[in-house]
């Protein structure tokens, strides 16, 4: 039978080297904060209860950490981990189970690592600590344990020897503890350190103490890397970007210059879908089967459908619905607005807040002119209809099916379907008159030179 799970997740850091007003673990990575990334993967475990744990403004962290059905629990003043997880107790009273220790600026750790960690658990005595062999061990705590993954012993590396730096099996901090063992060994920490503080890995030694030992899971050092600065953050960005752009091509979306395409944490392409070079990719974006999105296009909050071409140059804003086999050209603003199937706005547009209708197509400048600087209006174009070049439609109005704007015009009423619509001033033609003008402006220009 499985055990009810609780996390509690430490983010009580003060984050100083983000030199940030920002708390740390809200920075973004692939367009999603760091600590709704790991949310989201306790989330897939349907924790009983979820805590984090914070210091400094708390009032930031809240919101996210509520909407994740977490609560929150704060470390003031901070003394150690150790300390920093003694402050969920309450918020823990009367649970029974297993906990997991997280920290919040480690946001990747993964839900079949989690289950690991929880399975070991189930099979020792004491608590399961997740450990991993970086290339550069720089001042990670050392763990001395057995092939089989029994630890022997831990040790801070502040506190540690000389022989004992020389291990290459670190702590990344995560725990998984019985909640019955937890808190009574918690209890028991001590701050006899170098730095004073009141250590979570000492409840190891605590335990072992007791006859009950601990035992190490090891992952690979990507799955729990920090960020502490904002080098470090983009370091992690990088990595992210890295294996989405291969999980992407391993699903059949094909990436011109994979290294310069950017995903969101929620990105989906479908396959036979082309992406070429240099196109960022917000929140909120679906791509169906075998579209085009050409070089240097922005999209964020769009659906853009199957057989679709974007761009080069394109931004898709949110609320932008892009039909089947439709197109979006060069220079395009779409925002709030939707194009049917087949429709067509090839070039040098912006469309806000529209209805389009399929096979419709929008010359060249055409705008909707959708803001009075108070309210939005929609305007609605309808099938087959032709928008011609450089035209402002100023919605409220309606395009009727079939029918045709012409060139340059300002459209204020709304139009029949089939009908075709002029809205220009007259043009006017002097005969001869472009000698005279050339004539007389040259004359005025020869003598402001002499003056």
């Amino acid at each position: 039978m499985t055990r009810p799970v609780a996390a509690i997740i430490l983010a009580a850091g003060k984050g100083t080297r983000m030199k940030s007003d920002l708390h740390k673990v809200l920075h973004p990575i692939a367009g999603r904060p760091m600590l709704a990334h790991l949310l989201a993967g306790v989330e897939a475990l349907s924790p009983a209860r979820t805590v984090v744990v914070v210091g400094d403004r708390s009032e930031q962290v809240e919101p996210l950490v509520t909407e994740h059905g977490g609560t929150i629990a704060i470390q003031d003043p901070q003394h150690g981990t150790a300390h920093a997880v003694l402050q969920a107790k309450a918020a823990l009273a009367g649970f029974e189970g297993d906990v997991l220790i997280l920290y919040a600026d480690v946001p990747f750790v993964g839900i079949e690592t989690m289950r690991r960690m929880l399975k070991r658990l189930g099979e020792t005595q004491g608590a399961v600590v997740l450990a991993f062999r970086p290339e550069d061990a720089k001042h990670y705590g050392r763990i001395l344990a057995e092939p089989d993954g029994t630890i022997l012993k831990m040790v801070e590396y502040k506190d540690a020897s000389e022989a004992e730096r020389m291990l290459d099996l670190c702590n990344s901090g995560l725990m998984a503890v019985r909640s019955a063992e937890l808190w009574p060994l918690l209890a028991r920490v001590g701050n006899d350190n170098a730095a004073g503080e009141f250590y979570l890995p000492d409840i190891v030694m605590l335990a072992a103490a007791d006859g009950h030992a601990s035992a190490a899971v090891e992952v690979a050092p990507e799955e729990v890397e920090g960020v502490n600065s904002r080098a470090e953050l983009a370091l992690m960005e990088a990595a992210w970007q890295t294996r989405r752009r291969s999980e992407m091509m391993a699903a059949g979306v094909s990436l011109v210059a994979p290294e310069t395409v950017w995903f969101a944490w929620d990105t989906k392409i479908g396959r036979d879908t082309i992406v070429e070079p240099n196109v960022f990719f917000g929140t909120g974006v679906t791509i169906g089967e075998g579209a085009r999105i050409r070089a240097f296009s922005h999209l964020e909050g769009a659906t853009v459908a199957a057989g679709a071409e974007i761009g080069p140059f394109a931004r898709l804003r949110p609320g932008a619905v892009i039909g089947e086999n439709a197109r979006i050209g060069n220079f395009v603003e779409v925002k709030q607005a939707t194009l049917g199937k087949g429709a067509k706005a090839n070039h040098l547009s912006y469309l806000g807040d529209a209805e389009i209708g399929a096979g419709a197509n929008i010359g060249a400048g055409t705008i909707t002119c959708n803001y009075d600087g108070y309210f939005k209006y929609r305007t609605t174009i309808g099938e087959g209809a032709f928008i011609g070049s450089n035209s402002a439609l100023v919605a409220p109005v309606s395009i009727g099916a079939g029918a045709l704007v012409g060139a340059g015009s300002v459209i204020v009423r709304d139009v029949a379907a089939d009908a075709v619509a002029l809205a220009r001033g007259e043009q006017v033609e002097k005969a001869g008159r472009a000698g005279k003008f050339r004539e007389v402006m040259s004359a005025r220009k020869a003598a402001s030179k002499r003056s």
